[in-house]
């Protein structure tokens, strides 16, 4: 028998029934309840491990944009000329 990579761990949760409810609504009778709560769980903490925008400089923000376009695009060309303007 093989070992999961990754196992699962049981625990107990309490929630409004209301949003008990809710959740059983939403979901397909083929849906997992626990795969539905573990994706937003780690949804939720990504989000919170994200650095906010407001705690990038402009230089920042466009150094980041110059690794997402593709080289010699207009928007790249664009990005280079933002991004000698700012180092400056």
């Amino acid at each position: 028998m093989r070992r999961a990579t990754n196992p699962t761990r049981k625990i107990s949760i309490t929630i409004p029934n209301s949003l008990f409810q809710q959740l059983n609504h939403h979901l397909s009778y083929d849906q997992s309840r626990s795969g539905y709560i573990s994706s937003a769980i780690a949804e939720k903490m990504q989000k919170d491990d994200t650095v906010g925008l407001d705690q990038w400089t402009k230089l920042d923000l466009v150094e980041e944009l110059v690794y997402r376009v593709v080289k010699d695009s207009p928007e790249d060309v664009l990005l280079q000329s933002l991004l000698q303007i700012l180092s400056k």
